[in-house]
């Protein structure tokens, strides 16, 4: 056996060591969720083939192209936006900012599928400009999006989109990009855990010409 321990202890005397097989699935849940942090949220807006419009967040969501864009999220299990976007073809993923962080848990309630999120949530929706999902008025960016694929991953469905479109509202914008302070992003962590930014820093990237006149350990700043 490879795992220090069988189940999440209270505490820890040794280094934990683990086979994810060894733990139940909501335990594995909250240790996973709880290392890879912060994440992102994609609240993602879609249209049901009736006309109900629908919007909930992932938190298993980032990028993996920027030319062209795509972005990526998943989700646990088939839920209506996963159902919507297979009828569909399309979603958009309107970002969450701080000011509209619970209007977002909200829309996380387990809704029927012929009820409209944007109500319930008391959310203005806007018209999209390639697609036909509606974009949540008040979110400071919207990624409008075209489905490329849906792969099933573990019990995970994990939709991949190419960006269509790109909206961003002008007061996050400044020296000519989205400012992370003025964004002002909600950070998912572990459980009901929320965050959002703290000290924001730069740190210049090396180049191979610069490093390989130095000794291996050397080149590398301490803050």
């Amino acid at each position: 056996m490879t795992s220090s321990h069988l189940g999440p202890p209270q505490a820890l005397d040794t280094d934990l060591e683990l086979d994810p097989q060894d733990w139940e699935r909501r335990q594995l849940y909250f240790l996973m969720t709880g290392l890879v942090v912060p994440r992102p949220i994609a609240w993602v807006s879609t249209l049901g083939p009736d006309g109900v419009r629908n919007v909930a967040p992932h938190s298993y969501f980032n990028m993996v192209s920027a030319n062209p864009p795509h972005l990526v999220f998943s989700t646990t299990g088939v839920k209506d936006t996963v159902r919507n976007i297979r009828a569909t073809g399309e979603f958009v993923v309107n970002l969450v900012t701080s000011h509209v962080v619970e209007e977002m848990n909200f829309t996380a309630t387990n809704f029927p599928p012929d009820e409209d999120e944007f109500t319930w949530a008391g959310l203005e929706s806007a018209p999209s400009v390639r697609v036909g999902a509606p974009r949540v008025a008040a979110a400071k960016g919207h990624l409008e999006c075209g489905l490329v694929d849906i792969v099933e991953v573990g019990d995970g469905n994990v939709v991949i989109g190419e960006v269509v479109h790109i909206h961003v509202a002008s007061d996050v914008w400044r020296d000519g990009r989205v400012d992370p302070k003025l964004l002002s992003p909600v950070l998912r962590l572990a459980g009901t855990a929320y965050g959002e930014l703290g000290e924001v820093y730069k740190l210049a990237r090396p180049v191979w010409d610069d490093v390989r006149h130095t000794r291996p350990g050397e080149a590398i700043p301490r803050r």
